[in-house]
């Protein structure tokens, strides 16, 4: 992998990963651009813990363009975006309009792709490949950002999600505090290890779903990948290296092998759910990694998060009011089921 660091016109980092050693990335960026104007700031819910970020400069950002005014798109034919090339590999850049900012943390925007109607699961595998290295790249930059307390990948894919450019690209957050999902997970794996005798509550899941099987979507050498037990979402699979790891970094060289071929399996798998014809399924994949300074971190077990808001085909999984207002979820589809179904639709060996 070959790592190029520019800066945009209004001096946001821009950052390339190319697959071959001897590409030149010296395209300028040629837009007249004001300097970015943002007003993030992070308040906290004294009644709950959580902390909200309050971002009212987002209302003006870019909402589905059409593929002509696609910013996410190479340079081309005399038309300037946010990629000074007229190509590129993978390429991740400062997000112009973050939820997340100066001493509040940081957005980042990954590109998968130039080209604009392609997804995540057309993807080769070497390329797959080089946006796990560029993750990986990004997890280890913002570490060492002052103030970023943990690192967020994931990609949103589909309108019905909530994404604003259909161009394929995911995002990356450097979170200035520990998001309350993961707070609960570490302090349920400190109760189990409590519990226990010192047991590990990420690797005691995924042993039980090994053994007993019926959740298990896809096992290979390195990966588990199974709806979990109490799944909130119609269709929802978590993934976890075999080997536990508190972050991407920690991966090794055989798990980091077969993670593409396995994630792309599984996206594919999403598509094909809902039966052939059907449009793309909506989905936000998501990695969540150890917060860097926390004292439990090594407790912690990276792993991937995959899951739709369709529930069936032409229905949505809206959150209501047991959901939104109480936080107590209702899922229509039974995890074995939904299990069994992705089973199904496995890729022709």
């Amino acid at each position: 992998m070959k790592k190029t660091s520019t800066r945009l016109a209004d001096g946001r980092e821009l950052v390339y990963y190319d697959s071959r050693d001897d590409v030149v990335r010296d395209a300028v960026d040629r837009r007249p651009l004001d300097p970015v104007a943002t007003r993030a700031e992070i308040r906290e819910d004294v009644l709950l813990g959580d902390r909200v970020a309050i971002a009212s400069h987002r209302q003006g950002r870019t909402h589905l363009p059409p593929a002509d005014e696609c910013p996410l798109c190479p340079s081309r034919d005399g038309r300037h975006t946010e990629i000074p090339d007229s190509d590129y590999d993978v390429v991740v850049f400062e997000n112009r309009f973050p939820s997340l900012a100066g001493g509040a943390g940081r957005c980042e925007v990954v590109c998968f792709t130039p080209d604009h109607d392609a997804s995540f699961a057309d993807l080769t595998e070497e390329r797959a490949a080089l946006v796990l290295q560029a993750w990986t790249d990004r997890t280890a930059e913002l570490a060492a950002v002052p103030g970023v307390e943990q690192v967020f990948c994931f990609e949103n894919r589909g309108a019905e999600i909530g994404v604003t450019l259909a161009h394929p690209h995911g995002q990356v957050y450097g979170y200035p505090f520990t998001t309350p999902r993961t707070e609960l997970m570490l302090r349920s794996a400190r109760e189990h290890a409590a519990r226990t005798g010192g047991g590990n509550l990420f690797d005691d899941v995924v042993r039980r779903e090994r053994e007993d099987g019926e959740r298990v979507v896809l096992a290979t050498d390195h990966w588990t990948a199974f709806v979990p037990y109490a799944a909130r979402w119609p269709y929802e699979v978590h993934l976890y290296p075999r080997r536990r790891v508190p972050d991407l970094r920690g991966l090794d060289a055989a798990a980091r092998r077969e993670l593409p071929r396995v994630q792309l399996e599984l996206l594919r798998r999403f598509d094909r759910i809902f039966g052939e014809g059907r449009p793309p399924t909506p989905y936000v994949c998501a990695w969540h990694q150890a917060p860097f300074g926390d004292p439990r971190r090594d407790a912690f077990a990276c792993h991937l998060e995959l899951f739709t808001i369709r529930r069936a085909s032409g229905k949505l999984k809206f959150l209501a009011g047991s959901e939104s207002g109480m936080s107590v979820w209702i899922n229509d589809v039974p995890p074995e089921a939904a299990a069994r179904r992705l089973r199904e639709v496995a890729s022709a060996s």
